[in-house]
């Protein structure tokens, strides 16, 4: 796993002067990503599970976006949004930590998590407070072996169930531990609670940056690793119901180590509640296939059924250039792109990912971090020098299409004919023609974690910031 471009290098070589060279190297780059720290303690807390009778549904409006990029799928896409002649700051609220996480949009209230450990609900018209929970306390940088979040709380976006009435967030604790949690969302009160760490996942070097996914009664949580790469983590995914009950249903990369599971739109879900994830770097650089660096879809009790990797994938591996730091985008006609940090992208077969080497097509395209959006055939990924267009054209292979200057890197959404898109380091949004990447209009909203996306909820976007959340009108 790696939540940055840049990253340790690691080099097998046969020979034997280069390997002890690389071999001090790489003790004393890991020693410099490591700190002292303390052990962790056992956290115990008191489960709670939700009564049947309990569950008060509450059922989504159009204007609600109740997940990361809206739906299952991602697709970041709103129909009928009107596109902007200019943006105008509605509202700015301080809240008690960054906001690296989406905000949700739930019946006229926006759902807004941060690295404090505390939800908030803000009414959507005025920014004003109508409640906030805080579930924990969260874990200081200095308590963990590597990591580049201070406090480290909230951080994968949550997600709000309309059959309970729920919105479901993983906080990480002090201990640490992580910690599933699902609060009303009229109130803020606490119906679910749950420890997420599976059996034998030390919760110290593993970090839930992915965002929440739902379906059939579940809750889909995947975990990477700390920036720094330390520790023994891998990528997992794990379940649990929305009524807290039952045993959690694990899935684990099977590598030795790392491989993590940290795109932050998280687990990418089709029609039939299939998940596809992309993993990151693994600890194997050669061999049989260990699964990382790749595409993988699961089933919905998280079984492996098929992946993919790039031919270069022990290389891309010992180079940390693997496919973990974008998630996978769905296409019309079943298909699946997939990029990465090796500037090559992929084009995919849904029901038969190919296993190694087995594109449809290789392109030379970008570095890409986060989440992609997509409309009709046309989708946008979040290049590092700029987002890129690209469409499916007949064959089926990928035409690429404009591309936006390099400041312009945020996670990108769709409303109407317009692209909104941040420049994270000077906390700008953008608004882009869709069909030019033309600029329409821009604003300054303040600096934003690399990974901020933008909500859309009618005629306002909302966005996460490092200090709260903003508010802007598409006028």
């Amino acid at each position: 796993m790696s939540n940055t471009p840049h990253q340790q290098h690691r080099n097998r070589s046969t020979a034997s002067g280069v390997s002890l060279w690389v071999g001090i190297f790489v003790t004393l780059l890991l020693t410099s990503c490591s700190r002292n720290v303390p052990p962790s303690q056992p956290v115990l807390i008191t489960p709670i599970t939700l009564p049947p009778s309990s569950a008060t549904p509450s059922p989504t409006t159009d204007a609600d976006w109740t997940m990361y990029h809206a739906n299952p799928a991602r697709t970041g896409y709103v129909a009928d949004t009107p596109d902007p002649q200019r943006l105008t700051s509605l509202w700015k609220q301080p809240l008690d930590g960054a906001v690296y996480a989406e905000p949700l949009v739930v019946n006229g209230q926006v759902i807004v998590a941060t690295e404090h450990d505390t939800l908030y609900a803000l009414d959507a018209r005025t920014g004003q407070i109508r409640w906030h929970t805080n579930v924990g306390t969260p874990v200081p940088l200095d308590d963990l072996p590597c990591g580049n979040i201070d406090p480290l709380g909230i951080t994968g976006t949550p997600v709000y169930d309309p059959a309970t009435g729920l919105v479901f967030a993983v906080a990480e604790i002090t201990g640490p531990a992580h910690v599933l949690v699902g609060v009303d969302v009229n109130t803020g009160q606490v119906k679910v609670r749950r420890l997420m760490d599976p059996p034998g996942a030390d919760p110290q070097v593993h970090q839930q940056r992915a965002a929440l996914a739902l379906s059939g009664g579940r809750v889909y949580v995947a975990y990477g690793g700390l920036f720094g790469d330390c520790g023994p983590y891998h990528g997992l995914v794990v379940a649990s119901r929305t009524d807290g009950s039952g045993p959690l249903l694990t899935f684990q990369v099977p590598t030795g180590r790392e491989g993590g599971i940290w795109a932050t739109p998280g687990p990418v879900m089709d029609a039939q509640n299939n998940l596809y994830v992309s993993v990151g770097n693994g600890d194997a650089t050669e061999g049989d296939w260990d699964h990382t660096d790749s595409v993988l879809r699961l089933s919905p009790t998280l079984q492996l059924e098929d992946g993919f990797a790039p031919q270069s994938w022990a290389s891309d591996n010992a180079s940390d250039l693997d496919l973990g730091s974008m998630a996978p985008v769905l296409l019309p006609d079943g298909l699946i792109y997939a990029d990465g940090k090796s500037g090559q992208g992929y084009l995919l077969q849904a029901n038969h990912l190919g296993g190694v080497g087995g594109q449809l097509q290789t392109i030379s395209a970008c570095r890409a971090f986060g989440g992609a959006a997509v409309s009709g055939q046309s989708f946008f990924i979040p290049c590092t020098n700029g987002l890129q267009q690209l469409t499916v054209v007949s064959g089926p292979r990928l035409a690429i299409g404009w591309h936006a200057p390099q400041q312009i890197s945020g996670s990108p959404v769709i409303g109407g004919q317009t692209i909104y898109s941040l420049d994270p380091g000077d906390g700008v949004l953008y608004a882009l023609n869709a069909a030019t990447g033309k600029v329409r209009t821009t604003l300054a909203v303040g600096t934003t974690s690399r990974f901020a996306t933008p909500t859309i909820s009618g005629t306002t976007l909302f966005i996460g910031t490092l200090t709260g959340v903003v508010a802007v009108s598409i006028s």
